[in-house]
C-alpha cells in the first residue's frame, strides 16, 4: 500500500503539472504515469528486473484514477502546501523503498544508496525535463538531499542487520521530516561561491 500510495501522490504532482500547462487528458495521464512509475522503472532497469509496474496490475488503473481525479477537480484545491506535504512523504518512502529492493537484489550497499535516491526523484525530473520546467535538482531548498538521507539510513540499518520496519520506519521519517523542516523553511545547502572557487584554484 506504501507504494502505491506513493506513486498516486507522484502521479498527481505530474499530472497537474500538466493541467497547469493547459495541455489534453491524454497528455496529463502520460504526465502522471511517467512521474508515478519513472524512478522506479529507472531503477529496476538498472538492478536488471522488469518494471515493477508491469507486474503488479493496481499501479497503472491508480494512476490513471489520479489522472482523473486531477482532469475533474479544479487546480486550485491542490495550490497549496498540503501537496508539497504529500509529495515529501512518496519521496521518503520511495526513497527507503528503492534502497531496500536494490539491496534484496544484491546491489552493494552504496549503489542501492545510490538506486533508492533514483527512486525518489527521477520521475520529477524526467517529467520537469519533458515539460521543459526547471529541474527539481535545481531547487534550492533541500529535496534530494532528503532523498538521499532515508536511503542512507535504510543501507545502514541493512548493513547492521536490525529490523527491516523499524529501519524503515526510521529512514522514513527522517526524510519526511528534513524535506519538511525544508518546505516550512526553506532550508538549502550551500551554493556554489564563484569567488571561492577562484581562490582555490590559486
Amino acid at each position: 500500500m506504501l507504494d502505491l500510495a506513493g506513486t498516486a501522490i507522484f502521479a498527481l504532482t505530474g499530472a497537474l503539472l500538466a493541467a497547469r500547462l493547459r495541455q489534453t487528458f491524454v497528455t496529463m495521464a502520460f504526465f502522471a504515469l511517467i512521474t508515478g512509475v519513472g524512478g522506479g522503472s529507472l531503477r529496476d532497469m538498472m538492478i536488471g528486473t522488469p518494471a515493477f509496474w508491469l507486474r503488479d496490475p493496481w499501479v497503472a488503473p491508480v494512476i490513471f484514477i489520479t489522472a482523473l481525479i486531477a482532469w475533474f477537480t479544479p487546480r486550485r484545491w491542490w495550490e497549496s502546501e498540503l501537496l508539497e506535504w504529500a509529495d515529501a512523504a512518496g519521496l521518503a518512502a520511495f526513497a527507503v523503498l528503492g534502497t531496500a529492493k536494490a539491496l534484496a537484489f544484491g546491489v552493494a550497499p552504496m549503489p542501492a544508496m545510490v538506486l533508492g535516491v533514483v527512486s525518489g526523484c527521477a520521475g520529477g525530473i524526467i517529467r520537469d525535463v519533458i515539460a521543459g520546467e526547471p529541474s527539481i535538482l535545481m531547487r534550492p531548498e533541500l529535496y534530494v538531499t532528503a532523498a538521499a538521507l532515508s536511503a542512507f539510513i535504510t543501507m545502514i540499518g541493512a548493513f547492521f542487520g536490525i529490523t527491516d520496519l523499524l529501519v524503515w520506519a526510521l529512514a522514513w521519517a527522517a526524510g519526511f521530516t528534513m524535506r519538511g523542516a525544508a518546505i516550512r523553511w526553506k532550508l538549502a545547502l550551500p551554493a556554489y561561491d564563484d569567488e571561492q572557487g577562484e581562490e582555490t584554484e590559486t
